[in-house]
């Protein structure tokens, strides 16, 4: 066993641990003053949900928990006992749609990476025991990157930035799924009202289809007319199985945006799409309230202006890629132990970062261009989305006040002419085929005004998936064309 015998300290020892001593103050005194400076960021959740409150009307939970889980499971159910409305399922997807807990997920992430980008980097300690001769030698060293400390600060700011714009791109995901749970509501009950119908016409057809089968055994109608009543029914048939593909599919994906499975699925809708407002509200300025407030707008701006940070941080930079202080002790048998400390610095010979800021320069103008394409589309599509929205509801409005009206007021006429004797059943049911297609279409123009009404609200928010105008639900043919004698 190796013993060493104490020695008083002398005035030249304390000489030689100066330099050291220096080393361990500027070392250690950073780090004390930026751990003082390190402050954790504020809750992520509810910064996403004064967005979606203040831009949608919408709030948002996050279940980390099994007991949150339950409690949601709870909410759910109260909330599908009675028909849904568009607000209670857009409550349903925010709670219950296991995509979006998904996305809320992403906030822990960068709420943990700018906690990381504001602490400070571990000191690296670094043991080597070489041997000289006979004699074992151990030597210790302590380092730290001076140059990642430097930088903290425009560090942090950086991940403050894309910690800003993960939240803004979590609202925009929240306030999406609020849209499309919207239209996929609309469209679920407009195909279901319209399958209902169509199976009303499929019965008459059946039903005329018959009679004449009947009439011409009896001699009393030709073939050409019974070829056409069973024209009619063969093609109410069809109409009303793609109906009922159609409403099978709109009710699936509203169950999926839900997030419902089992029992859940069973849930109740209402009978008819809700009424046409009187008036529609005056919109002004919609092209500035989207460039103010659209989040994806406000994300391509701040992230050009993230990229332009980033360039000076490159310039900054370019020469100083590596810069530790480390403190050395080394010892070895039967001498005394030596302490210093050492600077390593990397020589930019070769790469003196021209390539790093030119790849940083490009960056930052292909984030330029993609903020500026990103306000023109803003500006088309709010744009678009407005014209929409009035002319659905023209159309819709026009359906309901003049189309639909008239067409009943013709079928009470020709009631009246039937039940005077003044016409046959067959041209009775005639009257009825060129009603099919009113009422299909007024059914497909309500839905269209509401699925307007929600791609303009997403427009003025963020990106919106705008929905082409389409036909009537269910299919074409006699049935929804009518057919003459």
């Amino acid at each position: 066993m190796h013993t060493t015998k104490a020695k008083p300290v002398t005035r030249q020892d304390r000489s030689q641990h100066r330099p050291v001593r220096a080393a361990l103050v500027a070392l250690v005194l950073p780090l004390v003053l930026a751990s003082c400076a390190a402050t954790r960021p504020p809750s992520t959740v509810e910064n996403v949900q004064r967005l979606t409150r203040a831009l949608g009307g919408i709030s948002v939970e996050a279940t980390y928990l099994e007991a949150d889980r339950s409690a949601v499971d709870r909410r759910v159910a109260g909330l599908l006992v009675q028909p849904l409305s568009a607000e209670t399922a857009v409550e349903v997807a925010l709670l219950n749609n296991r995509g979006l807990q998904a996305t809320l997920a992403e906030l822990g992430v960068a709420d943990a990476e700018l906690l990381e980008a504001s602490r400070l980097p571990n000191p690296g300690l670094t043991i080597s025991r070489p041997r000289s001769g006979a004699n074992l030698e151990i030597e210790h060293s302590m380092h730290y990157s001076l140059a990642r400390l430097l930088l903290l600060p425009l560090l942090k700011r950086t991940e403050e930035a894309r910690f800003e714009q993960t939240q803004r791109a979590v609202a925009l995901e929240v306030l999406t799924l609020a849209s499309e749970t919207r239209k996929a509501y609309f469209q679920a009950v407009a195909a279901a009202e319209s399958l209902r119908y169509l199976a009303q016409v499929k019965e008459a057809a059946e039903a005329s289809a018959e009679l004449a089968r009947r009439m011409a055994e009896a001699g009393n109608f030709s073939r050409l007319q019974r070829a056409r009543e069973q024209a009619f029914y063969a093609d109410a048939t069809v109409n009303l199985a793609r109906a009922q593909q159609v409403s099978v599919a709109a009710r699936e994906r509203l169950i999926r945006l839900l997030g419902l499975w089992g029992e859940q699925t069973a849930l109740t809708l209402p009978e008819r799409l809700p009424e046409l407002p009187a008036t529609l509200p005056e919109r002004l300025d919609l092209e500035r309230t989207a460039l103010a407030q659209r989040l994806d707008v406000l994300t391509a701006k701040y992230g050009a202006e993230r990229t332009a940070r980033n360039l000076g941080l490159t310039r900054t930079t370019r020469f100083l890629n590596l810069l530790d202080l480390g403190v050395t002790r080394k010892s070895s048998e039967g001498s005394a132990s030596s302490v210093g400390y050492e600077l390593s610095i990397e020589l930019p010979l070769f790469d003196w970062g021209e390539s790093r800021i030119e790849k940083a320069e490009a960056y930052y103008m292909q984030a330029v261009n993609r903020a500026a394409e990103t306000a023109v589309n803003a500006r088309s599509e709010v744009r678009e989305a407005y014209l929409a929205w009035r002319t659905a509801y023209d159309v819709a409005r026009h359906y309901r006040d003049e189309m639909v009206p008239l067409a009943k007021r013709i079928s009470d006429e020709n009631l009246l002419r039937y039940n005077g004797m003044l016409i046959g059943v067959f041209e009775l049911l005639a009257d009825m085929r060129a009603q099919i297609s009113t009422v299909s279409a007024a059914i497909t123009a309500q839905r269209d005004f509401w699925l307007a009404s929600a791609d303009l609200d997403m427009a003025l928010v963020g990106k919106p998936n705008l929905t082409p105008p389409s036909g009537p639900i269910g299919g074409s043919g006699a049935a929804t064309g009518g057919a003459g004698h």
